[in-house]
């Protein structure tokens, strides 16, 4: 436990910023699932909806520092690539 009054407020500080970086992480990690899921399922319309979904939310994350934004540079092609492969 912090000691200094100053390093109870980072602790406080550090709890709410990974308290949002988590909700960020799992929304961004629900997005891709949905995208992945349709692939699998096989149905390109949705998958189509799903990707241009989860476009933003990627790029959102990267912007605001949760994944490198090579990162979601990279997840975006691939999964672009995927939903390209249902024609």
């Amino acid at each position: 436990m912090a000691n200094h009054k100053s390093a109870l407020k980072r602790n406080k500080q550090n709890d709410k910023k990974n308290e949002r970086n988590r909700h960020e992480r799992t929304t961004l990690r629900t997005f891709v699932k949905r995208v992945r899921e349709a692939v699998a399922a096989k149905d390109a319309t949705v998958a189509k909806e799903a990707l241009a979904a989860a476009i933003p939310v990627i790029d959102t994350a990267a912007t605001k520092g949760i994944i490198h934004k090579n990162n979601a540079s990279r997840s975006v092609s691939r999964l672009s690539r995927l939903v390209n492969t249902l024609g």
